[in-house]
């Protein structure tokens, strides 16, 4: 079993990792230098080292020590901060209603070329969506309709900021993902290897998501656009195909999870 440090003072060095947790900017440039990410709630806890990654340490309210027995036995090396959920408040920002966290240690990226061997049928591309809600949930539509590999662009948020992982219930952990370091220009890697690039846009010569899905194409790659704008047209010049999803009631657009969940289900082989 790890071994339980009880700690009771929000200062104390050894909470670094825990640190105003709500606060992205300070986040990414810790987690960033550190290489580490956080983990909150037990069943995300639990996923990411059924996943393999390696903890740091954990940080659990003593209501958490018995069913995250296992976890913790799997680790015997790393410390368990024992402490209230108050001072697990003033640790991090904000009430931390699991009484659960962990710091895991990131792994390196894993190059687009060794991901595309397996030959995956179905890419999700999230390009320059900043809200990690929207991250979040994206994985979790690609991970429910069964889509292989997403490839997020050089500005799109952090999958493994916290809220991405929490919003995502810990499918980040399940669906391999990698950061793009040449955007656009990654796209004709992928269409070298044989991807339809199908970007998702109100353009005027967009085709129906239903013709899309009618196209059965072996491989596909989807792409979606940020929030606010949605995808640029340099982006949409290299694309081979633009997509819109029909829709009534005088709305002309989703969210942007939402849509990419209608789209991943749609094109479902």
């Amino acid at each position: 079993m790890s071994p339980l440090v009880p700690l009771d003072d929000p200062a104390d060095s050894r909470l670094a990792d825990y640190v105003q947790l709500r606060e992205v900017s300070l986040r990414r440039l810790l987690e960033e230098e550190h290489g580490l990410f956080i983990a909150e709630g037990d069943k995300v806890i639990r996923r990411a080292a059924d996943a393999g990654y390696e903890p740091r340490s954990f940080l659990l309210a003593p209501r958490w020590l018995d069913s995250l027995k296992d976890v913790l036995e799997k680790w015997p090396d790393t410390p368990v901060y024992v402490v209230s959920e108050e001072l697990a408040e003033q640790v991090t920002g904000f009430h931390v209603h699991r009484g659960a966290l962990a710091s895991y240690k990131r792994r390196a990226a894993v190059p687009l070329t060794e991901l595309l061997r397996d030959a995956p049928q179905r890419i999700a591309i999230f390009d320059e969506i900043v809200d990690h809600t929207n991250v979040g949930a994206g994985f979790r539509a690609a991970a429910a309709m069964g889509v292989e590999l997403v490839l997020v662009t050089p500005t799109c948020a952090d999958p493994l900021y916290r809220r991405s992982i929490k919003v995502s219930m810990g499918t980040v952990f399940q669906v391999p993902w990698t950061r793009l370091e040449a955007w656009p220009g990654d796209l004709e890697l992928l269409q070298d290897n044989g991807y339809v690039a199908a970007a998702f846009a109100l353009t005027d010569d967009s085709i129906t998501l239903d013709d899309l899905a009618a196209r059965h194409d072996e491989r596909l790659a989807l792409i979606f656009g940020t929030e606010g704008h949605g995808l640029k047209p340099h982006v949409l010049e290299k694309a081979d195909l633009t997509v819109r999803i029909p829709m009534t009631g005088g709305v002309d657009s989703l969210n942007v999870a939402s849509s990419a969940a209608v789209a991943f289900y749609a094109t479902r082989p």
